[in-house]
Parts: C-alpha cells; sequence; structure tokens
C-alpha cells in the first residue's frame, strides 16, 4: 500500500528541484511593472467609523464579534448593533477623559475585543490609537510615546502600567490605565455626561485622508519608525478586498479568530478586513489555548506565519516518527500530498491512481491535520516569510490552501495568491488597487491606496522611501511573472558579498532550513569572506521529541549543540539547502549556538524577524572563529 506505487518521493527533493518540477515557475517571461484594478468605488466619507455603521446597517442583529466567555466555556456572540452600541460609549469616555480630535492613544494588550473595541471607539472619537507590543523596552516606549504625542495609553495589566509610568514623563500623559483593573469601566464612567452627538461629530468630520493610525515598524535596525497610515490606507484596501477577493470574508459563514498580535499591522488589518465583510470575527488572547479556541471557534481562515505552518507540521512529523508504521505512513501521505497538489497545476491534473491514494492518505492524516485547526479551515493567509514550495505543496495537498502574501508596516497588504489562481513560491499578484513595479535594480517598489502617507517627524527616511515619482522602495528584490505573480529572493540590504565578490541572498538559504524540526534561527553569513557560513540557533521545544524518536538520550541544547548525529543531521539539511545554489553562494561551515535568538535579548523583533545587524555584533567572535580570524584589512 506505501511502498512500490505511491508517488515519487517528492518530500525528499530539494526545493529548486521542486521548482523544476512546477509549471508556474517554468519558462515565464519576467515583466517589469503590473497593476491591481481598481474593483470597488470608494469616496472621501468611508472612513474607520463609516465601515462600522455600515456593517450595522447592512446586518444589524447578525453576529459580528463572538467573545470567549471568561470560564472558557463556549462564546458569547455580539451583535454588530451592540458592538456599535459599545463603541459608543467608550469613544464617549475617550472624550469625556479629556482627549481632543487628533490625539494619539497608546494601546499595549494582548489581542481581544477589548483591543477591536478601543480601536472603534478612538477612531469614532476622532483620535489615533497607537499601538506597543506588550514585548516593547521601556526605551521603545518612551520614543513611540514622545515621537507620537501619546496623551493616553491602556495597558493589558499593572505590570504594563508600571512599565509605561516608569518610561515616561509625568506631564506627558493624562493617564495610563489597565484592562485587568476595570480600565474599560472606567473610561465609560468617564463618559456619562457626554452626549453621543458629540462622537457622532468627531466621526463626521473624518475623511480617507484623516490620519488613523502610527504603527511603529519593528526595528531590524536603528530606532523604530512610525508609520503614519490614513483611514482610506484601511478602507480602500478592504472594500476592494473583498470584491478582489470574495470567498474569504465577504460572506455571513467567514469566521477569521485572531491570534497574532493586534499591534502589527498584518492582523490589524484582517480585523478591519473582517468586520467590513459579512462574517465573524474572535480572538485567541493566549496561544496556550489556541487548539482549544480553534476546536471551539471553527474559523473558515486563518492568519499566520510560516513558523506557526513549520511547526504543524514539525510536530505532525515528530509524532510519527515515534512509531515505524506510523513514521511510513506518514512519509507516504507527504509524498501523496505534494504530488497531487503539483498535479492540480498540469493540464492533466492527478491520475485515478493518484486521486484514490489521496482519499486514503486523506483518513490516515489529512483529516487530523485540519481537525487540529478547527475542522472549517478553507485556507490560511501566510506573510512574514516565504513558507517553501515542498510545504506550500504539501498543505494543499493536504486541503488546506494556504495563501502567501506580502505587506509590509508601511503598505498593509500588498499582494497575495488568490483561491482562483495560486502559484506556490510565490507571493501572488498585487491585490486589487495596488502596483509592483521592479526597479532597474531588482527592488520591488509599490504604488496604491495601501501605502502610509508618511514616516512621522522623519524627513530622511521619506525621502530615502520614496522616489521622486511617487514609488515606496520596499528593500525587497524580486521578480514579476507574465501573470503579475511576484517572487522575492531577498532583502537588498542583507546581500552579502564575498570576498570573491560573489552576491549572495541570505534568505534563499535561510528559509529553507528554519523548516528543519531540530533548527529555530538560522542566519548566514560571510561579507567580505572567502566562503559562505551559516550561524544555527536549535529548537529547543522540538529538540525533545527529536532526540526520543532518533533513539538518542535527553540532552540539554548545550549538549546537542557538540553532539555527533545532531550535527550529521543539520549538515543534511545544510546539503539540501545548498542544492539551491551555486557551489559559490553554498554553505560550507556552519556554527551552532547554544543561544537563541528571541525578543529579550535583542536578538529578534517583535515580529520574529531577526536583528542582523546585532546578530553579526553579539556573535562576532563566533563568526571570526569559523574563519581563523577577523576580516582582513582592505576588505
Amino acid at each position: 500500500m506505501f511502498g512500490d506505487k505511491a508517488p515519487d518521493p517528492l518530500a525528499e527533493q530539494p526545493e529548486d528541484q521542486l521548482a523544476q518540477n512546477d509549471p508556474e515557475s517554468a519558462g515565464q517571461t519576467e515583466v517589469f511593472e503590473w497593476h491591481g484594478p481598481v474593483m470597488a468605488k470608494t469616496d472621501s466619507s468611508m472612513t474607520l467609523p463609516w465601515i462600522l455603521a455600515d456593517r450595522v446597517e447592512r446586518t444589524p442583529h447578525g453576529t459580528l464579534i463572538e467573545v470567549r466567555n471568561s470560564l472558557g466555556r463556549g462564546w458569547r456572540r455580539v451583535s454588530a448593533k451592540d458592538f456599535a452600541a459599545d463603541v459608543m460609549s467608550t469613544a464617549r469616555g475617550l472624550v469625556g477623559l479629556g482627549l481632543q480630535p487628533g490625539d494619539s492613544v497608546g494601546i499595549m494588550a494582548h489581542t481581544s475585543y477589548e483591543w477591536t473595541l478601543l480601536d472603534f471607539a478612538a477612531w469614532s472619537a476622532g483620535l489615533v490609537p497607537v499601538p506597543i507590543y506588550e514585548t516593547s523596552s521601556s526605551e521603545q516606549i518612551s520614543w513611540i510615546v514622545s515621537d507620537a504625542n501619546v496623551r493616553m495609553v491602556i495597558t493589558e495589566n499593572a505590570t504594563m502600567r508600571r512599565l509605561v509610568r516608569a518610561s515616561v514623563e509625568k506631564d506627558q500623559l493624562i493617564d495610563v490605565l489597565a484592562l485587568d483593573d476595570s480600565g474599560i469601566v472606567r473610561i465609560k464612567e468617564a463618559g456619562r455626561e457626554v452626549a453621543q452627538a458629540v462622537v457622532e461629530e468627531r466621526s463626521a468630520a473624518l475623511n480617507t485622508d484623516s490620519l488613523a493610525t502610527i504603527i511603529y515598524t519593528s526595528g531590524t535596525t536603528g530606532r523604530p519608525k512610525g508609520a503614519e497610515l490614513t483611514h482610506g490606507n484601511f478602507t480602500i484596501l478592504a472594500m476592494n478586498g473583498h470584491e478582489w477577493m470574495p470567498d474569504v470574508a465577504k460572506g455571513r459563514d467567514s469566521r477569521l479568530l485572531l491570534f497574532l498580535p493586534l499591534a502589527h499591522v498584518y492582523a490589524r488589518f484582517l480585523q478591519i478586513f473582517q468586520i467590513s465583510g459579512g462574517g465573524v470575527l474572535g480572538h485567541t488572547p493566549n496561544v496556550k489555548s489556541l487548539l482549544d479556541d480553534l476546536a471551539s471557534f471553527r474559523p473558515s481562515y486563518l492568519l499566520a506565519v510560516p513558523r506557526v505552518l513549520e511547526k504543524i507540521y514539525n510536530s505532525a512529523e515528530a509524532q510519527a516518527a515515534a512509531s515505524g508504521t506510523k513514521s511510513r505512513i506518514f512519509r507516504w501521505a507527504v509524498r501523496t500530498a505534494i504530488a497531487y497538489s503539483q498535479a492540480l497545476d498540469t493540464e492533466e491534473g492527478p491520475s485515478k491512481t493518484l486521486v484514490s491514494q489521496h482519499l486514503l492518505a486523506d483518513r490516515l492524516l489529512y483529516s487530523k491535520i485540519r481537525h487540529l485547526l478547527g475542522g472549517n479551515v478553507k485556507m490560511v493567509i501566510s506573510g512574514g516569510g516565504p513558507l517553501g514550495l515542498r510545504l506550500g505543496h504539501f498543505y494543499r495537498g493536504a486541503g488546506l490552501q494556504v495563501l502567501e502574501g506580502y505587506g509590509l508596516t508601511e503598505c498593509l497588504i500588498a499582494s497575495v495568491n488568490t483561491t482562483r489562481l495560486s502559484k506556490i513560491g510565490t507571493i501572488g499578484p498585487p491585490i486589487s488597487t495596488v502596483a509592483f513595479k521592479i526597479s532597474d535594480e531588482g527592488e520591488i517598489l509599490i504604488k496604491g491606496p495601501s501605502v502610509m502617507r508618511a514616516y512621522r517627524n522623519n524627513d530622511k527616511a521619506n525621502e530615502e522611501a520614496f522616489t521622486e515619482d511617487g514609488w515606496f522602495r520596499t528593500g525587497d528584490i524580486g521578480s514579476l511573472d507574465v501573470d503579475g505573480y511576484v517572487r522575492i529572493t531577498g532583502r537588498a540590504k542583507e546581500l552579502i558579498v564575498t570576498a570573491g565578490g560573489k552576491n549572495v541572498a541570505p534568505a534563499v538559504l535561510e528559509d529553507p532550513l528554519r523548516g528543519h524540526p531540530l533548527i529555530s534561527q538560522v542566519v548566514v553569513v560571510g561579507d567580505k569572506r572567502p566562503f559562505i557560513a551559516a550561524l544555527i540557533t536549535l529548537d529547543s521545544e522540538m529538540l525533545p521529541m527529536w532526540l526520543q524518536n532518533h533513539g538518542l538520550p535527553n540532552m540539554d541544547v548545550a549538549q546537542a549543540a557538540r553532539h555527533p548525529e545532531v550535527l550529521e543531521a543539520l549538515d543534511r539539511a545544510v546539503d539540501r539547502a545548498n542544492a539551491q545554489v551555486s557551489r559559490a553562494e553554498s554553505i560550507r561551515k556552519i556554527k551552532v549556538l547554544v543561544t537563541d535568538f528571541t525578543e529579550d535579548n535583542g536578538l529578534l523583533t517583535p515580529s520574529m524577524k531577526v536583528k542582523r545587524p546585532n546578530v553579526l555584533a553579539t556573535f562576532k567572535a563566533e563568526i571570526d572563529e569559523i574563519y581563523g580570524g577577523p576580516v582582513e584589512r582592505g576588505h
């Protein structure tokens, strides 16, 4: 059953061979500019308060949000009309606290109903909500509050409230409230004497050019920059997005459970996208309860980053590896999923034999993975980095379409694969209203209503960020095919130039390596060096199960980093990654670090991006050891 008649072992092929087998990536002529069509009529009155008012008008008594009951038993339904009433009383309270139109309000909290409530209440009162990551340091909080001229901060708890108060000048803030200390109740009490008409007047004074929020970049280099995003950035993109991809959130059967941080633009936009559609929004403040929440909420689609999808796959593989029979079934099912997905891209489609095998594999494996996500998920919108061809084909073959997309703090979501046509290995075509252009240097440029109006208080950054004719410089290197689908090969600032003059894009090597169950993070090095090497950290969560499945005793990260069988497994992973590039670009040596990259040690941003300059500085001695000394003078 799982032997000779199984599909070719595509799961063992390197990524470049999968690309060669992918008809969508072969023989395409490159183009240099592509414009997403305008699909919805919008006008200047379509602000974020208008989004909520429109939803109330369309379905006043329909469920808009479901809130997890405090005891964790089921979900409480909140209608559009009731949510709007909650927003109004909270907005009146913000006015009653003395906040004036245009004032900034900081939010430092988990992803929750309360965050969405505060967002829409602030917008209704003509205010500018400014997200602050829960993990932000005192210095970062001080900078954001000062740069954005924040007048009040609402935090998750008393600990965060104390941190904010200790980080900010006493006379700068009206107040700092904590959600776990009756923060919302106190806000509403302050608005008892404020007339509803005052809030309505402030909402009516807004237009699509009005400032909606300032989101600070997570700052892989230097001090975070504040991206000023307007009401139109969100609403024009959302209204066109529903026409561009109506099967995601336009229908009443759409259900989105948010668990990514609402401090990030990715989740922030999808919150608005869901509310402007016809379905239901839910929140998971604590990822420890995510599986239970998925099972009870049963979302129809999810937002995720590639690391989440890699973890799901690696965990399933590790559990199967505990049994020889289950391991063989798992590997066969993975090969079947990939072969089935690739066959979908051919004119002939899957063969009858492959269809039969796919049905069996679905009962044995795929249905169990879908069940973990609630059993109702049709698609996952993935961003923040590439998933890779192998996992992309696996998930599609397993009945879970991963729509890879692309966006930045400065331009929300700019491109995404669609359910109508998804080219695995790309970030999709420009979304409706957005234009992409490839510069002479290969940099991706973006223009359209999703692009921020400016960086706050930073003329120098604005001059560098935009071309003379108004295109936003993303800093990413990529290409466009004849269908408008975009591929990214790396960051321009991260390009490595070896001592031999070879240009190497680290992401091409780093991204496939991060999918290995043993690996947490990878940083490719080699600038001005004779060859390419890599710093690797181990995944402490996956390590115990991997060791058990390979018949090895339990050991800590420091011991595993020196163990021959662990190093051999990493070498094999490196060999597979190297198959995608020329020998001059391949990794020749690795250094396994005993310290992982985290926000706490300053090596990861809140959105889980590696702070490459910090890593290079922190592990300078280890890098020099790889090459037998520092860079020679003159290079």
